[in-house]
């Protein structure tokens, strides 16, 4: 067997197209919460490969179910079903409010479903006009064309154009404004609980009812993108939970695989009805390592060990956080849900989030940012105590440094 080809940061640069900026080092390792690079350097996992990681690495009982299904069946297409996408299916249904559930990849695969789901159901309702779309300034839905145009951040978009049409922005929070723009030709209504892209800011309770009120007054279906908010990452099973508010659709991906590529779209019969044979699909979607790993992450995190856990956990971070503020007063609110944390920058440190970031690494603890000042954590939802301290004294020695 030939020996693998050596790589290092520079290989990177030569032969990956630079859509990345990755970090100066290569990660080879994790466990738990915490990862090694190739020189052996360890590092602790505040970032959670972006929310995905919610039982963090290695888990043992996830890597089994992997490894059992990869023994089985690894792919069919969905010209035929199989075990594992079954259970899980039912799994989402008996925890939801969702009798119907499309899986694919990812989450701007799951918000394109939902998005095309509701142009459709408009359609069929015999509406021509009935087609427009109303999302949110600074919402993160996606890089698909289709998501990217529904995501409020032109950055993302503008280089795209001509861009898909019929979609209107609106403030986040502003029920007002929504009221403007939402009527009888809206299809749908697109929002983050949660915006997490956008710099972790939460909806407030009033605006997501008042949506649903705007969306059953005018025929219009209200979709909660959850790609980021969901599988307990607020220390409810989805966000939804937490407001008292019912979405038509839902999209979920990220932590639903634990690392393993999944997303998915969840909804009512009725609504379900809308999408039949050959009107969507996906050729990956569904398959049987990605559903048996799904599975057991789903089952593992629907507990309430593990999501009263979420919420002792954000316990920890807050008290951290809050006495690095103290001694260095860099961040003007500390904001979110459960392990889902945004800590703003004062204002004569804004856009410096990403040093801090990089900082951060240089110490050994690994963040996120959610644009350009705020500093993001999304760990892993069991995340031990002392892995806690242990990173925020990581990441209070960054914070000294930049504050020096």
């Amino acid at each position: 067997m030939e020996q693998p080809i050596a790589v290092t940061r520079q290989s990177f640069d030569d032969w990956m197209i630079p859509v990345y900026a990755p970090a100066d080092f290569i990660l080879v390792r994790g466990e738990g919460s915490q990862v090694w690079d190739q020189q052996g350097k360890s590092y602790i996992d505040f970032a959670g490969g972006i929310a995905v990681n919610a039982l963090g690495h290695a888990h043992p009982q996830v890597l089994a179910a992997l490894v059992e299904q990869a023994g089985k069946l690894w792919h069919l297409g969905n010209g035929y079903t199989n075990e594992p996408v079954l259970r899980l299916a039912k799994q989402l249904i008996d925890a939801t409010f969702a009798d119907k559930v499309f899986f694919c990849n990812s989450g701007a695969e799951a918000n394109e479903a939902a998005l095309k789901l509701a142009r459709k159901h408009a359609l069929d309702s015999g509406n021509r006009e009935k087609n427009q779309i109303v999302a949110f300034n600074n919402a993160f839905h996606g890089r698909t064309l289709f998501t990217v145009s529904a995501g409020g951040q032109p950055k993302y978009s503008q280089d795209f154009a001509p861009l898909p049409g019929g979609i209107t922005h609106t403030p986040f929070n502003d029920l007002a404004a929504a009221e403007q723009v939402i009527n009888d030709h809206t299809c749908a209504v697109i929002v983050e609980p949660i915006q997490g892209e956008g710099g972790v800011v939460p909806a407030q309770p009033q605006f997501l009812q008042g949506l649903r009120e705007l969306c059953d007054r005018h025929g219009a279906l209200l979709i909660f993108d959850e790609v980021q908010t969901g599988v307990g990452r607020t220390g409810s099973l989805y966000a939804y939970m937490n407001y008292g508010v019912v979405p038509d659709v839902l999209t979920t991906a990220k932590a639903l695989g634990g690392g393993f590529p999944i997303g998915a779209m969840i909804t009512t019969d009725k609504l379900a009805k809308t999408l039949g044979v050959g009107t969507h699909g996906t050729t990956y979607g569904g398959n049987p390592l990605a559903a048996a790993v799904a599975g057991v992450v789903f089952s593992l995190i629907n507990t309430p060990e593990v999501l009263d856990g979420v919420r002792q956990r954000l316990e920890w971070f807050i008290a951290g956080l809050t006495e690095i503020n103290l001694q260095y007063p860099i961040f003007s609110e500390i904001r979110g849900a459960g392990l889902l944390i945004g800590c703003v920058l004062n204002p004569e440190y804004a856009g410096r989030a990403k040093q801090l970031t990089q900082l951060a690494n240089e110490e050994g603890v690994i963040a996120l940012i959610a644009g350009p000042d705020v500093v993001r954590f999304t760990p892993s939802l069991i995340i031990p105590e002392q892995d806690v301290k242990e990173g925020l004294a990581r990441f209070a020695r960054a914070v000294a440094r930049i504050c020096s």
